[in-house]
């Protein structure tokens, strides 16, 4: 799959694609109904299939301080879109200066000029251009003058996640900050995930048998509420049943929030440095803090034998 940052990257001979245009944070369930329906909608036409979307998220330029967390960085949607089969993803750099294009100016400088677009995909709420002014009516009114189709897919998929709700990176949001990683793999298709570099901590985990990898996540990162989860932690590639404590280690009267996750049963792991990913299955418990150490050291082993169960019990296939 090709990638691309800011329209100079096109290739000046690209042709006719098929496109669509999103946040697409999270690649859920309802986006994968979208980009699934371009990929297919473009093998059709005997086109590529490209995804544009936007860094950063449209309401950091336009409301600054409103960036919404993110529930997958820009390279993590690209490899979950080209797991569905996306030809091209394209980055745009969304600036201050980019937020005034019109609509149809918009529509041009992307899609015309630069993508030659045959067919456009898109949501029924889909807005473009200069506050947010163009809609799917007319994306649809420019088609007929700038030779693409238009279709529209409905993407609101429903289920028990947010009592019924229709999957939205919104609802997804909310339900990871409650800790309701659960309900948020239902909307994702897989376990929520974040990622980053594991640096240095205290080494309490360490000095207490537990051994623990504390995960520097990336900037805006949507992080679970504080707690302890089952899941695991992927080292290049290597997914490793994990026990996870999201929170501030009240225990010790800590006041820095963390991302901590214990490989269970593994000896030895030398992960400082490295990029790591840490996946949420299901939520244990609330974060608590013991009257002693001792009452601390028989909960984290009781919590380090349910995140194995739960972990054990789980089909990564389905």
């Amino acid at each position: 799959m090709q990638r691309w940052r800011g329209l100079e990257d096109i290739p000046q001979d690209w042709g006719r694609s098929v496109v669509t245009i999103g946040s697409y944070d999270g690649v859920h369930r309802g986006h994968q109904l979208i980009i699934g329906r371009a990929v297919e909608r473009a093998r059709e036409l005997g086109v590529p299939s490209v995804v544009v979307t936007f860094d950063p998220h449209p309401s950091e330029v336009v409301r600054p301080g409103s960036h919404p967390p993110l529930l997958a960085p820009h390279h993590r949607r690209a490899e979950l879109m080209a797991d569905l089969g996306v030809d091209a993803v394209l980055i745009l750099p969304f600036t201050a200066e980019f937020s005034k294009l019109s609509p149809a100016d918009f529509i041009v400088k992307v899609l015309v000029d630069k993508l030659h677009a045959k067919a456009v995909i898109e949501g029924p709420n889909f807005r473009f251009g200069h506050k947010a002014a163009g809609n799917v009516a007319l994306l649809t009114e420019l088609g007929a003058t700038y030779d693409y189709t238009v279709e529209v897919i409905d993407l609101f998929v429903t289920g028990a996640a947010g009592g019924g709700q229709p999957f939205s990176s919104t609802l997804t949001r909310r339900l990871v900050s409650e800790g309701d990683v659960a309900g948020a793999a239902e909307i994702l298709g897989r376990p929520h995930r974040v990622e980053g570099i594991v640096v240095r901590g205290a080494q309490r985990g360490r000095e207490l048998g537990f051994p623990t990898a504390n995960v520097e996540t990336l900037p805006h990162t949507a992080i679970p509420a504080d707690g302890v989860y089952a899941g695991w932690l992927e080292v290049d590639g290597e997914s490793m049943p994990a026990a996870i404590s999201v929170g501030t280690n009240p225990q010790f009267d800590g006041t820095e929030r963390t991302v901590e996750a214990y490989a269970i049963d593994r000896v030895g792991l030398d992960l400082y440095g490295l990029h790591v990913a840490v996946e949420f299955l299901a939520y244990v418990r609330g974060m608590l803090k013991f009257d002693t150490i001792d009452d601390l050291l028989v909960a984290m082993a009781a919590d380090v034998k349910r995140c194995s169960e739960l972990v054990a019990a789980y089909d990564r296939t389905h």
